[in-house]
């Protein structure tokens, strides 16, 4: 096998929203916020649902790998419920080996509110459910050890359980790439963090403000140094002004696609992720796998979604 994701086993639920609506109901454009299961449904209840897909931003990279024609699987946690169903049909209707076998669970299965706004920036709401309760049992080692690259997100990490099956898997990983998912998330967990860039990690995905938050600096020159001083590679997607991957002195860059009649940003990391390592697990350059990361991303973010139709 190519590449495991391990990652949360969300149900995306999109809708679309004015900027009143996050601001009415205290929540940051553009970064992702937990809630109980009460305050999503209460959420939901005034909304309009527009798609429902299986999501999760380890499962959506996976996916796109597979459509690229890779061979993958995910590991996610779900409950033997309506919506644990259709997650893991999902995942099987696109060729991803799910290497988990969900059981009745007290807590349901995770679902996440994609709440996008007129100007395709999305904000999301999240009901981990069961997703959350992962654990080192739940890690299926010879599935880990069988791949080529783990690949993880920061979205997964939490104090306890989840952060021993993390453990447990990189533990037993050839090599182990992660994303670190949202602002939300590094300033949760930012020691942590730090730690698993500096010495778990052999590639790191984040985004400009996330690298820049991670290590406390004003300024992306100093983003630069930091990542030289490590022998790792540090993939940084940067908005308009594309995307570069740093290893030790060694720096590439690939500009953004323009022109683009942008309908909704979710996904755009993740299939970025999915493209990159499409490109860099079937010996392309670096500059190439970011060319390919940059079409996916281009790609996603002209459709309703986070997974590309077939």
């Amino acid at each position: 096998m190519k590449i495991l994701g391990i990652g949360n086993a969300i149900v995306d639920v999109i809708c679309k929203v004015e900027d009143k609506f996050i601001s009415q109901n205290n929540l940051t454009k553009s970064t992702m916020k937990l809630v109980d299961e009460a305050e999503f449904k209460k959420l939901l209840s005034t909304l309009k649902v527009e798609e429902t897909v299986s999501g999760g931003s380890v499962a959506n990279s996976i996916v796109g790998l597979a459509q690229l024609g890779n061979k993958v699987g995910f590991i996610g946690k779900v409950s033997d419920d309506d919506l644990g169903g259709k997650y893991e049909e999902g995942l099987k209707k696109e060729n991803v080996q799910f290497f988990y076998s969900k059981k009745k669970e007290v807590i349901p299965t995770g679902t996440c509110l994609i709440l996008i706004t007129p100007d395709s920036e999305r904000t999301m709401v999240t009901f981990l459910g069961t997703a959350g309760k992962i654990n080192e049992d739940d890690i299926d080692k010879s599935a880990v050890k069988k791949s080529e690259i783990l690949f993880l997100e920061g979205y997964l990490w939490d104090e306890g359980e989840p952060k021993k099956a993390f453990e447990k898997a990189i533990n037993n990983s050839n090599k182990v790439a992660m994303s670190l998912s949202d602002l939300f998330c590094v300033e949760r967990h930012k020691p942590h963090f730090l730690e698993l860039v500096k010495n778990k990690l052999d590639i790191t995905f984040a985004n400009e403000q996330e690298i820049m938050t991670l290590i406390d600096v004003k300024k992306f020159d100093e983003v630069i140094n930091f990542a030289k001083n490590l022998n790792k590679l540090i993939i940084i997607t940067r908005g308009e002004k594309g995307a570069m991957a740093i290893n030790k002195n060694k720096i590439e860059e690939c500009s953004a696609k323009s022109n683009l009649k942008i309908k909704d940003l979710t996904g755009a990391g993740d299939l970025f992720a999915g493209g990159f390592l499409h490109g860099y697990i079937n010996n392309k350059t670096i500059k190439e796998s970011l060319e390919i990361g940059t079409e996916m991303s281009s790609k996603i973010i002209q459709i309703i979604g986070a997974r590309l139709k077939r």
